[in-house]
């Protein structure tokens, strides 16, 4: 066996037992047990995360990281994936903004000249923009990690200029506009809320508060079943109105249990203004000469928030219905009108 196939059959085997002895894997490999400490050390060199004790129970082992076998890509693929890990290079915070720019720079260092030079001559042609943002979001790894693991977490948690603590679970985390959100279970409200990442001022595991819930089959993947309004700096994801309100959803008052019929007519670019808004999939309907309009079934309680929107759409919306609206927006728009007058 060469050395070069010795070394790689080596990685992939250290990486399974996790826990090894050099003794062992010279048996393996019919080799000795110098050849192994050689290749263990040039596997160190190369990356392969190993820790060594010593003593008579002691030996290798793997650490935490484990490493990926090799993956044989065509071109077009490298050039896809690295550019796929480089978008994200904007978002000056991930979950994983470290091992992304250790694995861009691996992935990079690796390829062959000419798939480098191409690459180099592409990153002046191509971007991902988002938009800059001032907030900071140091909670996303642990807010990531209780999704996929179904715990509780207790956050520290601002909304409408107050701080309180909140024991929730998280579904998972998404960016929009430069912005980290998480739709998450919160045990105050006994709802689903969709919290602002960068609202959030702590965030450590709770063992001792609630229980964890079986959220297994709700999950991002099934977001579209869902929409979300903001309000005033914590969000809440309900059910499409088509599908039913959630029944545990928080209502402090009759009034705002109440559901209005939204209907508001759009031109062409307002047509394109809503599809940038993640709540207006299940309400937005589209013609084929590319108008629409704004059309369901909303609470009361977010009269405020689509006052504001619709204002922010200018001539290319129309408030029809509910007349709440229209009184909102005329009443708003007196508001600001006096301010320049």
């Amino acid at each position: 066996m060469s050395k070069s196939k010795r070394l790689l059959d080596l990685m992939m085997t250290v990486n399974r037992k996790r826990k090894f002895t050099v003794k062992e894997l010279a048996a393996e490999f019919g080799v000795s047990t110098r050849t192994i400490l050689r290749d263990l050390q040039e596997l160190g060199e190369l990356g392969v995360p190993l820790y060594s004790e010593v003593g008579p129970h002691g030996g290798y082992q793997v650490l935490n990281e484990r490493i990926l076998p090799p993956i044989a890509f065509t071109e077009e693929e490298a050039v896809a994936i690295f550019f796929a890990s480089h978008s994200l290079r904007h978002y000056n915070y991930l979950p994983f903004k470290e091992e992304s720019l250790s694995a861009l720079h691996k992935f990079y260092h690796y390829m062959s000249g000419d798939v480098r030079d191409r690459i180099d001559r592409m990153k002046d042609r191509i971007d991902f923009v988002i938009p800059s943002r001032q907030a900071e979001f140091p909670y996303l790894a642990i807010l990531l990690e209780a999704a996929t693991g179904q715990k509780v977490l207790r956050i520290d948690y601002e909304a409408r200029g107050e701080r309180m603590e909140r024991a929730i679970q998280p579904i998972g985390i998404y960016a929009s506009s430069g912005l980290w959100y998480c739709p998450a279970y919160c045990f105050l409200r006994s709802s689903i809320r969709v919290f602002r990442c960068d609202r959030m001022h702590a965030a450590v595991y709770d063992t001792s508060g609630p229980a964890p819930l079986d959220l297994r089959d709700v999950h991002l993947g099934n977001k579209d079943d869902y929409s979300h309004v903001q309000q005033g700096g914590e969000f809440e994801w309900r059910k499409d109105p088509e599908q039913g309100v959630d029944k545990r959803q928080d209502r402090k008052t009759a009034k705002n249990l109440q559901q209005v019929r939204l209907y508001v007519e759009l031109t062409h670019e307002g047509v394109q203004a809503c599809e940038a808004e993640l709540w207006s999939a299940s309400i937005l309907h589209i013609r084929e000469d590319g108008t629409g309009i704004l059309e369901g079934e909303i609470p009361r309680k977010d009269l405020g928030f689509f006052t504001r929107f619709v204002i922010g759409l200018c001539n290319e919306a129309a408030v029809q219905e509910p007349p709440e609206l229209v009184v909102g927006v005329k009443e708003l728009l007196a508001e600001m009108l006096a301010k320049y007058s």
